[in-house]
């Protein structure tokens, strides 16, 4: 049953719709890594990390709800159900149980690293059948790009020289 036709052609539709949903699993399941480490985090730096958690899950929640309408509006019904993030997301996940402070960085790190790296290939794929879906996921990886910046600084290992 078709409820919204699309405004793209059936094979522009296809390759825009694909893009979306993908992003959509990837951004629901990097909220869902965000969280579990924001319970579990332990260590000197847990505060800060912790609260720096919570922005990373607002962005990606915020994101995934612009990603899922996008998709409404052309037609394509977007699929956020646990059943299908958890059979599709293929992003870095937190382990079991505890995480010292500086495995969370390296986790949300290396989780937004991925999601960085497959929404670039989704960028090129858009760029002719849809360039205003192209225009959102380039807005989400430059999001997603600070938020890696922030994670990675976190881990510098102190020096004392100068540069």
């Amino acid at each position: 049953m078709t409820v919204v036709r699309s405004t793209l052609p059936e094979e522009a539709l296809g390759v825009t719709g694909t893009a979306l949903q993908e992003t959509l699993v990837d951004l629901l399941g990097l909220s869902l890594v965000g969280k579990q480490a924001h319970w579990n985090i332990v260590g000197p730096r847990f505060r800060s990390i912790h609260l720096q958690l919570d922005e990373v899950v607002a962005a990606a929640r915020a994101h995934s709800d612009t990603v899922a309408e996008r998709a409404a509006a052309l037609g394509v019904p977007p699929d956020g159900r646990p059943e299908t993030v958890a059979a599709t997301f293929a992003l870095p996940g937190a382990k079991e149980g505890w995480l010292r402070d500086n495995e969370v960085v390296e986790l949300i790190v290396s989780a937004l690293d991925a999601a960085v790296g497959r929404l670039r290939e989704r960028i090129a794929a858009t760029e002719k059948p849809d360039p205003v879906t192209q225009d959102l996921l380039i807005s989400i990886t430059a999001d997603l790009e600070k938020q890696r910046w922030m994670f990675e600084a976190e881990n510098h290992p102190g020096d004392n020289a100068s540069s």
